[in-house]
């Protein structure tokens, strides 16, 4: 008879705040003094009292790798593992998830929770960004005018860091508060000001930053959606335009934690703005110019998307290592033989593909890729309005046939396949 599997560890996972043990509830005090080992941080450890006698394990650095690691080195001991406030909130919490353990949580509010209460803000109305072991880049996308920002600090030059990013992004006008050591005996709430203003010096590094963003007069506006403004952007006239871009994004229809893939990146503006309609959407763009690929980078810092990753190289070779995509977007290379069927193959089913272009020899290659695996053709026409004398006219760009398909597991009616 085949022995039973072993059960999967067990693992205690014990939020605790600022306020330390006054403030963790009775069950997890009963799982901490039974626990055989205790894991956590080294602050967080020091402030068990010595009724918690099991084997005390600060994390090392990098934290990430060492979990599997550790939990097997403790296998068969109960074991808890401390963090900070609410563990499944930016916490370690994602990670043990991911291990082949039991898991039982037992959370403490959050440092948002406790700001949140602090400053009268409903907290499903703002927005926390974290930017502990994050570039503080990404909260660029966050900025909206009249928004409320509540950004998890990594330390305590983080308020410092938040300012000059604000300042930079024309958010100087934007007040700022530094909330220490919620919940705890230390806790202060009284450093505030503008980012135009800001001079304080670094104080607690336990601490999170309360943005009330303002846009400061001329600032360029950007919005929600895509369609951002073309200046929003540095390029060298490789730029999907505004009107056709809100289009082409439209039909790739980005949706929570999907891959993007953008071959013939130019400016990067399509990967930027599918990354910017999701915190956890993904993009990579493929550009074969390395002052481009270099170009697409800093556009995408300065808009809040600097996850972006950039791969240098002339597709299809470049893609053959890629994980697979949820969408691609051929903006460029269309004549590059196998474009367009190795795009296709690397999609699994539902996967949607768009691409564009302005000759006569890529719209027929278009016009091809259309009988064979369907999906629909339509040219885009935009004119802008200019002076013509004293009068106003229009003027035509030049139009852009888009090919956009959904990968079906059934034969498209009318696709020759």
């Amino acid at each position: 008879m085949t022995p039973a599997p072993p059960s999967p560890p067990a693992v205690t996972l014990v939020g605790i705040g600022a306020d330390g043990w006054a403030g963790v509830s009775g069950a997890a005090r009963d799982a901490l003094r039974d626990a055989e080992v205790v894991i956590g941080g080294p602050r967080q450890l020091d402030l068990l009292p010595d009724e918690c006698a099991g084997r005390r394990v600060p994390w090392p650095s990098p934290l990430r790798p060492a979990v599997p690691r550790l939990l097997a080195e403790h296998a068969g001991r109960r074991i808890a593992v401390l963090a900070s406030g609410d563990p499944m909130f930016y916490g370690i919490g994602r990670a043990l998830a991911e291990e082949p353990v039991t898991l039982r949580v037992l959370p403490h509010p959050s440092s948002a929770s406790y700001a949140a209460a602090r400053l009268g803000w409903p907290l499903e109305d703002v927005a926390v960004v974290s930017l502990v072991g994050r570039p503080a880049a990404r909260l660029a996308a966050e900025l909206h005018d009249g928004r409320r920002l509540l950004v998890l600090s990594a330390d305590a030059t983080t308020p410092a860091v938040i300012a000059a990013l604000l300042r930079e992004r024309g958010f100087g006008p934007s007040g700022m508060r530094v909330l220490e050591q919620l919940g705890g005996p230390a806790e202060d709430t009284r450093t505030e000001g503008t980012a135009d203003d800001w001079r304080h010096p670094p104080g607690d590094p336990l601490n999170i930053v309360a943005v009330e963003c303002r846009r400061a007069p001329g600032t360029l506006r950007l919005g929600a959606v895509p369609g951002l403004p073309d200046h929003a952007y540095e390029h060298d006239g490789q730029l999907t335009k505004r009107h056709v871009r809100a289009a082409t994004l439209a039909a790739l229809a980005p949706a929570p934690g999907e891959l993007l893939w953008d071959i013939g990146g130019g400016s990067g503006s399509i990967a930027i703005e599918w990354m910017r309609t999701h915190p956890s959407c993904r993009a990579i763009t493929v550009e074969r110019d390395p002052a481009r690929a270099e170009r697409i980078t800093r556009n995408a810092e300065h808009l809040g998307v600097p996850a972006l990753r950039v791969v240098v190289g002339a597709a299809p070779g470049a893609l053959a290592e890629l994980p697979r995509p949820d969408a691609v977007f051929i903006g460029g290379g269309l004549t590059a033989p196998g474009i367009v069927d190795t795009c296709w193959q690397a999609l699994d089913e539902g996967g949607r593909l768009a691409a564009n272009t302005v000759t006569l020899e890529s719209e027929a290659l278009l016009a091809d890729a259309r009988r064979r695996h369907g999906g629909e053709l339509v040219r885009l026409s935009v004119a802008h309005a200019v002076p013509v004398g004293g009068f106003t006219g229009w003027r035509q760009a030049m139009p852009v046939t888009q090919w956009t398909v959904q990968k079906t597991a059934e034969p498209v009616p009318g696709a020759d396949r």
